[in-house]
């Protein structure tokens, strides 16, 4: 059932995801067009990021109160007055508001699905189902770009992409409203007992968040900030944990460009190295999944942190040494591998701990946790090579991805453990 219903799944994500992965290059683009500098066009675009974290929350109480196909054809409604916004904008505001509000929505999307395959799919295979819904965001990020460079060949405007994305979101809200309703023909199975928090057990999160046993399921709706204080415990634990997994992916996106600038080389070489790490990055999605399914969620992220950790705190040392190019195409590549090998993981985690009858409020507070530790990277990263140099900022969040691996052995045996 759930194949012969993947279009409908998997499509609005994908047509989303494109048409966001296009517009996403040219936010500086327009915003210079709008008379920003240099630092001013890099806080427009970073609003994309903080309307995602700001709308995680108020997705998670939509979707509890009218649906996951309700709340993402309103958030396609929405988006497109995001895009109109970015194509007619008169002025830096009006850019940066309708960028935010775009981020805005695509925290509807993301937390729409992911609340419907916390609910519908199995647990058997949930890890590879979720894999391949963070595949369809990697896939716009990875697509989007020659999509946007060959409308600029065709067309030579850069709002082509723009109108690109806007088409996108009426297919995408046509496909949510006509096609068939995946939350109606697929039955959501019972609460499952894959871990305390997904019991939907008040208690715990009001002692230490030790597992508890006997909890009864319960069909009670609670409002978003009554569950984030209700599941405390896992947020404050294995939250924080999928939190630094969450920053070490964003600060790849920064740190590899900058330290391709830092050592010399041409903006052609940093794009090649930047996109193979990326082509890394895309062609593991699904690795990820079949290794969490078969094998447990550890063994999937353990890698994933380790990589990712050993390879920024092993990079931080060749800025000066000789072939300190080859050292940079060399863990740029490890550090894709490391990012490939965890997709998915923190949908998987989410889904695993939610209350498997109402997750979506414990979802919203999951992905704000989760959204919020790759927001503050980038900031992270900056101020540490400001004060200090882009060595110590790279070594430096070499250290969170250890840490955080660390994070995953101890919490995640406690909250996930391995479904039989």
């Amino acid at each position: 059932m759930l194949w012969r219903l993947a279009p409908v799944i998997y499509g609005p994500t994908v047509l989303f995801a494109l048409g966001e992965g296009a517009v996403i290059p040219l936010l500086p683009i327009f915003a210079s067009r709008l008379g920003a500098d240099v630092p001013t066009a890099a806080l427009v675009a970073s609003a994309l990021v903080v309307g995602q974290l700001c709308g995680n929350i108020p997705a998670g109480w939509a979707v509890a109160r009218i649906g996951e196909r309700v709340t993402m054809a309103f958030g396609g409604g929405i988006a497109m007055a995001g895009v109109a916004g970015l194509a007619l904008a008169p002025n830096l505001a009006v850019l940066t508001a309708s960028v935010f509000v775009i981020g805005f929505c695509a925290a509807v999307f993301g937390l729409a699905r992911h609340s419907f395959m916390t609910t519908r799919v199995p647990v058997a295979f949930r890890a590879r189902a979720l894999s391949l819904l963070g595949g369809t965001f990697r896939l716009g990020m990875f697509v989007g770009p020659f999509i946007a460079a060959a409308l600029l060949a065709v067309f030579g405007d850069e709002h082509a992409t723009v109108w690109f994305f806007g088409v996108c979101l009426i297919a995408t809200v046509l496909l949510v409203l006509l096609g068939p309703d995946p939350e109606a023909d697929v039955a959501g199975p019972a609460a499952t007992a894959a871990s305390p928090a997904a019991r939907g057990d008040s208690r715990v999160a009001e002692d230490t968040g030790e597992p508890v046993t006997g909890a009864i399921p319960t069909q009670e709706r609670v409002g978003v900030f009554r569950t984030m204080w209700r599941f405390r415990g896992v947020l404050s634990r294995l939250g924080l944990a999928a939190a630094s997994l969450s920053a070490v992916r964003s600060a790849r996106q920064v740190v590899l460009p900058l330290w391709g600038v830092s050592i010399g080389l041409d903006a052609q070489t940093i794009a090649l190295v930047v996109g193979i790490s990326g082509a890394i990055d895309f062609a593991l999605f699904y690795a990820s999944g079949q290794v969490m399914d078969r094998f447990g969620r550890l063994w999937a992220a353990l890698p994933a942190m380790i990589l990712m950790g050993a390879g920024f705190l092993a990079l931080s040392v060749t800025h000066d040494l000789p072939q300190s190019a080859m050292w940079f195409a060399m863990f740029a590549a490890v550090l894709g591998v490391g990012n490939g090998l965890s997709s998915g993981i923190l949908l998987t985690l989410g889904a695993d701990v939610a209350p498997q009858e109402d997750p979506a409020p414990f979802l919203g507070s999951w992905r704000t946790l989760t959204d919020a530790g790759g927001a503050v990277a980038p900031l992270l990263v900056s101020a540490l090579a400001a004060a200090f140099s882009l060595a110590l900022a790279t070594g430096a969040m070499g250290v969170i991805g250890l840490v955080g691996a660390a994070a995953f052995v101890r919490w995640v045996p406690r909250f996930v453990p391995r479904a039989r």
